[in-house]
């Protein structure tokens, strides 16, 4: 059976400040993009990314410069999250091989194999599985113009890889897009499957700004 890990980069860099989206900017002497595929590259997963349409031309000349040789096959992301993670299942047409589907941020690359390894675990027990960490801050809920405290000991921070059953998944993604779909995990929950819990790591962090990435630098300089 085929395990098939869905890495989704879709940035254009304009949070981050950046002439290029953050997924090509340079983590450790390689794109980033490039360090995430290599955490899944290793032949246990069939690798797709999805990409705009418009950083294609300039994601393949990355790998020429930097010899990037990791198999992996590129397909055109959409206008959300959802129809980007939509158009690669969508590509994989027949499913009868593939036993697990993982859907990977493409801006998190410090995520580690064990890290990879329980959330498969989980999810090839139960179905779907994501990986989460205890939230360190006080967080409170904000509605209309006043705020509450919440026990922040009842939440956790979701990461990624998400990983599902293939056919839990492709079933989830029949559904019709809604506007409240957050991740992966959301849209297999709105059909109707519960998913598991596992513990995740706080140094799988996803860079969304300059100290992300400075952080990032850091950890892998001092791993």
């Amino acid at each position: 059976m085929r395990t098939i890990a869905i890495i989704v980069a879709g940035g254009s860099g304009t949070r981050f400040g950046a002439e290029l989206p953050k997924q090509f900017l340079e983590l450790g002497g390689r794109p980033v993009l490039m360090r995430t595929i290599s955490a899944f590259g290793g032949g246990f997963f069939d690798v797709i990314v999805t990409l705009p349409e418009g950083q294609m031309a300039l994601w393949r000349e990355l790998c020429e410069r930097y010899g990037f040789a990791v198999p992996h096959r590129v397909v055109a992301g959409g206008e959300t999250r959802w129809h980007s993670v939509k158009n690669a299942l969508d590509s994989i047409g027949d499913i009868s091989d593939v036993d697990i589907i993982a859907v990977h941020d493409g801006v998190r690359p410090l995520v580690t194999a064990e890290v990879i390894g329980r959330t498969v675990e989980a999810a090839r027990r139960d179905g779907a599985a994501i990986p989460v960490v205890m939230l360190n801050d006080s967080v409170r809920q904000v509605e209309k113009g006043a705020s509450h405290a919440l026990d922040r000991s009842t939440l956790r921070a979701v990461q990624t890889p998400q990983v599902f059953d293939a056919r839990v998944l492709m079933a989830a993604y029949g559904q019709p897009f809604e506007s409240t779909f957050t991740d992966d995990a959301s849209v297999v929950e709105r059909a109707g499957h519960s998913v598991t819990l596992v513990e995740g790591d706080p140094q799988n962090l996803k860079i969304t700004r300059p100290m992300d990435l400075a952080l990032a630098e850091y950890l892998l300089n001092n791993a």
